[in-house]
């Protein structure tokens, strides 16, 4: 493993196997064809040709493409096609913040390979000896990456609720923090990744928070997604990245940002240059 293998595993997948979704003229990401073949059995909703997947024109305001798209999405969960529901909802648009056209399930946003987001908080402390990191083992009963090693708060990013109130909700259910101590987060920058899995295609940017914390807390799970915190030194978590692949994927990315930002990753590594260049680069299915 290196760095670079990482950054690499997020932003990979088979472009031919994938078809531009639209809305109007307009491209909010990549369907992978299988999932196609599900969607135009809806053609009232879908259609699809050579070049892309379609959505109805007559589906013309937000409310009328959250609603029919998500029947859609939901008779698909029904029959297993997709597997899995959060019951949170996402805005999709071309950009974070910008004009929603619709409303659609978390757990189908990969199923379009549509845009979607989430917030990762590094939990951080100086100690004498330098700066040590807090890292969450995943439940083992977590439908994915069970028992991987994760930040020590990290969630999605649903409708209806701010940046700031989103780290604030998930830093008290994944680590029982108090919301004065995470309102004193920082917020460190975006980064974006574009990888193909089982699920469809994961289109997302990951908002960055770097938490200073004091010696004397000691993180607590409240919502059994977490198994075990453990608060190791920084240099540990670099090699941990660098040589295995125990923490989830994205994580990684968030890790290696890390690392740049502190200078633990610094113009002495033969792949400095590289990994700064992938890092941050925008993904392909951005730029169709």
């Amino acid at each position: 493993m290196s760095y670079m293998s990482h950054i690499k595993r997020c932003n990979q997948f088979p472009r031919d196997e994938f078809l531009p979704f639209y809305i109007g003229d307009i491209c909010f990401g990549l369907t992978h064809k299988d999932h196609v073949s599900h969607l135009i059995k809806w053609p009232e909703v879908f259609t699809a040709d050579s070049a892309g997947l379609y959505l109805s024109p007559d589906l013309n305001t937000p409310l009328l493409r959250t609603k029919a798209v998500n029947t859609v999405v939901s008779a698909l969960y029904e029959q297993g096609v997709i597997d899995s529901w959060v019951g949170e909802q996402y805005s999709i648009s071309t950009e974070f913040q910008g004009e929603s056209q619709m409303l659609i399930e978390r757990a189908a946003v990969a199923f379009l390979g549509v845009r979607g987001y989430g917030i990762h908080m590094n939990g951080l402390v100086r100690k004498q000896d330098g700066v040590h990191v807090w890292v969450a083992v995943r439940s083992k009963s977590k439908p994915f990456w069970p028992g991987m090693l994760d930040q020590m708060v990290a969630g999605g990013q649903p409708e209806g609720i701010s940046l700031i109130d989103n780290l604030v909700k998930e830093a008290e259910e994944e680590a029982d923090i108090p919301k004065h101590v995470a309102q004193s987060a920082s917020y460190e920058g975006e980064i974006h990744y574009c990888t193909a899995t089982h699920r469809g295609l994961n289109n997302d940017g990951i908002f960055v928070y770097d938490l200073w914390l004091d010696e004397t807390f000691t993180p607590r799970n409240t919502d059994g997604e977490v198994e075990s915190f453990e608060l190791i030194p920084l240099s540990k978590m670099a090699d941990i990245v660098e040589h295995t692949e125990r923490f989830k994927d994205n994580c990684n990315l968030v890790n290696i940002d890390l690392l740049l930002r502190l200078g633990v990753i610094d113009k002495s590594h033969p792949e400095y240059q590289e990994i700064q260049q992938a890092l941050y680069a925008k993904p392909q299915a951005i730029n169709l």
